[in-house]
């Protein structure tokens, strides 16, 4: 079946703020775990904190560094970044649900919902649709 794209400058409008909102929200949130200026991320831990083999503060590092990869892929190999980006903020909603902050939870699921739509948008192969001419 042929996808036809009526208005593809709105299509690749949406393409474009979703690549960017999620390429630079995984960097910044990264970046954060190394300064903790928009929450400290630790206590978001405390429900699987005794599943970690290392301290909060150090896992928290790691999980810094995958994230400013994730949102890097995002700008290099859009497709592939956005799934990853959707399946980390799905791992991040059971966590939430598990200590208990259901609202976070629910924000990130709508979020991680919006990175699969990025990653299917980026899926499509456009074909330009051109008019017969007689």
């Amino acid at each position: 079946m042929e996808t036809i794209i009526s208005n593809p400058i709105k299509v690749n409008s949406v393409k474009k703020i979703l690549k960017y909102t999620f390429g630079l929200l995984p960097i910044i949130t990264g970046i954060d775990k190394y300064f903790d200026l928009l929450t400290n991320w630790e206590k978001y831990l405390k429900p699987v904190e005794s599943f970690i083999p290392f301290s909060p503060h150090t896992f928290m590092m790691i999980v810094g560094v995958i994230e400013i990869i994730a949102g890097i892929l995002v700008f290099s190999i859009t497709r592939v970044g956005a799934y990853i980006v959707a399946l980390w903020l799905l791992c991040i909603v059971i966590v939430l649900i598990l200590g208990m902050d259901y609202d976070i939870a629910a924000r990130d699921l709508v979020l991680s919902i919006s990175a699969f739509c990025l990653g299917e948008l980026y899926s499509f192969k456009h074909k330009e649709h051109k008019e017969k001419r007689f």
